[in-house]
């Protein structure tokens, strides 16, 4: 499915009508540049789901949402290699409630089959968002290894945050 919005508005109203078809255990990976949409959609989403205004967690990891169904926003733009998902825990989110991941293209072989891809690019001032797999269901909850190596690490000092 493609969308075209013009607005940062038009975005938010988009995320906020996906976020009906979504059901705890989804996984939803956003893939675009930096100032393509994704953090602007994710704001609908989470309003949606659990009343609250999403914020960026890109100096954390994970922004945690409460809510009748958990939404937990990962931001993997400083995510220098898939074993640092070990680090904070990644496995313990997948079935907890709904998982949304920014820059998944990082860990697309980590992300489980059934999960949902938004791509976003910018074309003539507008967003092109294609949307791929929200039709599909599968009940497959296993987890693909995480890869045993990596070199660096977490630096920052925040990995979680809970927003209540």
């Amino acid at each position: 499915m493609v969308i075209f919005t013009k607005t940062p508005e038009e975005t938010i109203k988009l995320g906020e009508k996906i976020a009906g078809s979504l059901k705890k255990g989804d996984v939803i990976g956003f893939i675009g540049e930096l100032g393509s949409g994704k953090t602007t959609m994710i704001k609908g989403i989470v309003r949606r789901l659990t009343g609250k205004d999403a914020v960026s967690p890109s100096f954390v990891l994970i922004n945690e949402y409460s809510g009748k169904t958990p939404v937990f926003h990962f931001d993997l733009y400083r995510l220098k290699c898939k074993i640092e998902l070990e680090t904070i825990g990644w496995d313990e989110y997948p079935g907890k409630g709904i998982v949304l991941v920014e820059w998944a293209d990082k860990i697309k072989g980590i992300l489980p089959p059934e999960t949902i891809f938004i791509r976003f690019s910018i074309l003539n001032g507008e967003r092109k968002i294609v949307i791929s797999g929200l039709k599909k269901r599968k009940n497959d909850k296993s987890k693909p290894p995480i890869p045993p190596f990596c070199k660096g690490g977490i630096k920052r000092g925040f990995i979680r945050r809970k927003i209540k």
